[in-house]
């Protein structure tokens, strides 16, 4: 039996199922051992929300639940989740009669990042319960999905062209439960060839034969004409399990004309043959991270001079402990999440645009000033040393930003070099905040049209108040981006949000005390935003590799 948790709006990642087991639970009972049950919650605006509870195993400590509890995954929100266990005493749902033994806080995206997480459990003040030890182990639920992945050609066609050969494709073609048909995938056109080689493609099972792998399935060969008045060459029907065949050996299926069958001699309109029939299923961003797979964040910030002077409170750079600026802000929401998913928690954190104290100007300098080792501890060491920094550069500029994208596909491209051996272990994203339109925005093209050949993930925030409307060519949702040297991106890896549009508008006359809570929020939805297609990025750069999820080691 499992209970069944929800999450936002947003279609979830994934959902994953939650299994719990504890090791050395203290004895509370005197006459026996005592009786677990451990207590899910979850977090939700602020509260702690009870879900579900395993059953009670009694007179056992170190108890195995069989109760699961299955959770929407977002990648893109700190899900904070807590379990608590108890010995249960009496029939009442109250648990305030019960000895509590220990409990872990974490975030969701911690338990399916260290897959199995253990832990010590720990009493309400934060301390080891006495050696008592909690396992999570975490699993995707998965439903169907299955991919066929399908390589044909074909000899010997008809000759429908006057002038040259035929130019032949395929229609593939499932039916309906009205006995009509429907085109679920056209291959692309072989020119002037009685002989072609398609290229390999993928379809989807569903969409073949609605998951049925007995159902018919209509192969139709055509010859292409510019008017679009396509000659039909023959066809042919087959099903998902005749095919499966090819995965020993090719298979050949006569294309019939039947307004030639009749005729004599007649044999067919040419062979297909299916020389190649995979079915798998699609991997997902939780196979990758459950192989152990680690997101790198790295953060890049503008320290241009249109920021205004640090010293002032009219300054993007203004640094107030009680009211957190935009940059401070949208590094703590997005580097909070992406934490989770590194096991060292190390960040390297550059910044551009500054005069450094040796007068350099410089577009990729360390914010800790150490180039060999930029690296901060943990999100909060980031924030730290952006605030050391702001008070020993002058702001200059101009605003040049392919420097650091180039930095981290540097690192990108080395891990790249090492698929072979270390298989789909390491992943790139980079936040970059920036104030205004970006000075070199030729060369931040191709740079990142560069880097969509590589493990990495570009997220741009824009600070205050510029003109960013230039900053949306570079996100690849209205077609793909091409570098002025006329290359095309391989996929589309940049995500653009301006922060003011996350803003809550507070009154000028009355700042309440919710105001900080009001800057969190916003920064929150921000971080989903910018987000939220970090995991299908994922998927397609090893997809596109080829590269299956590593076999993390028990």
């Amino acid at each position: 039996m499992a209970h069944h948790l929800g999450g936002s709006s947003r279609g979830p990642v994934s959902r994953v199922e939650l299994r719990v087991e504890c090791q050395s639970l203290l004895k509370k009972d005197t006459s026996s051992k005592s009786d677990p049950c451990a207590v899910f919650l979850l977090q939700k605006q602020g509260k702690w929300v009870e879900v579900g509870r395993t059953e009670n195993i009694e007179n056992c400590h170190d108890p195995k639940f069989t109760k699961t509890f299955v959770i929407d995954y977002y990648f893109e929100e700190v899900q904070k989740v807590k379990v608590q266990v108890y010995d249960i005493d009496n029939k009442s749902p109250q648990l305030t009669d019960d000895d509590f033994l220990g409990e872990i806080q974490c975030n969701l995206g911690t338990i399916v990042s260290r897959n199995p997480l253990v832990e010590p459990l720990l009493k309400k003040n934060g301390h080891p319960m006495g050696g008592s030890m909690i396992t999570i182990r975490s699993e995707e639920m998965k439903e169907g999905g299955e991919l066929a992945h399908i390589t044909l050609n074909a000899k010997k066609l008809d000759n429908k062209d006057f002038m040259g050969k035929s130019d032949p494709y395929i229609e593939i073609q499932r039916q309906n439960p009205d006995g009509s048909w429907q085109v679920t995938h056209r291959t692309e056109v072989i020119k002037n060839t009685l002989n072609p080689v398609w290229r390999p493609f993928s379809v989807s099972v569903h969409a073949l034969c609605s998951g049925d792998h007995n159902k018919e399935i209509k192969f139709d060969v055509y010859d292409w004409d510019s008017d679009g008045s396509h000659d039909f060459i023959g066809g042919f029907k087959t099903t998902v399990k005749e095919m499966m065949g090819a995965s020993n050996n090719e298979i050949p299926f006569p294309c019939i004309n039947p307004k030639k069958q009749g005729k004599k001699k007649y044999e067919n309109s040419g062979v297909v043959y299916l020389t190649n029939f995979e079915l798998k299923r699609p991997m997902t961003f939780l196979d990758y991270i459950y192989g152990g797979m680690q997101i790198n964040f790295t953060v890049g910030i503008d320290f241009t001079a249109s920021n205004g002077n640090p010293r002032l409170n009219s300054s993007l750079h203004f640094i107030d402990p009680s009211r957190p600026n935009e940059y401070v802000q949208a590094t703590r929401a997005v580097g909070n999440i992406c934490q989770d998913y590194d096991s060292d928690k190390l960040f390297p954190a550059l910044g551009f645009g500054a005069k450094l104290p040796t007068g350099e100007v410089s577009f990729e300098f360390a914010l800790n000033f150490d180039p060999s080792n930029p690296y901060c501890n943990g999100i909060e060491g980031v924030i730290q040393a952006y605030q050391h920094c702001i008070q020993a550069v002058e702001l200059y500029g101009p605003t040049n930003v392919a420097p650091i994208i180039r930095h981290v596909a540097r690192f990108a491209a080395q891990s790249q070099a090492e698929e072979s051996t270390k298989g789909a272990s390491q992943y790139y994203v980079l936040l970059l905040l920036t104030d205004g339109a970006l000075s070199d925005m030729p060369q931040t093209i191709q740079a990142i049209v560069d880097a969509t050949a590589l493990p990495m993930s570009v997220i741009i925030v824009g600070v205050g108040q510029a003109d960013f409307d230039n900053m949306e060519l570079l996100d690849g949702d209205n077609g793909m981006l091409r570098a002025p040297n006329g290359q095309e991106a391989r996929r589309d890896i940049v995500q653009f949000v301006p922060f003011r549009k996350f803003k809550r508008e507070e009154s000028m006359e009355i700042q309440t005390e919710d105001s900080y809570a009001c800057n969190q929020v916003s920064a929150e939805e921000l971080a989903r935003q910018v987000l939220a297609e970090v995991p299908q990025q994922v998927v397609q750069y090893f997809t596109m590799r080829g590269l299956t999820p590593c076999k993390k080691p028990a």
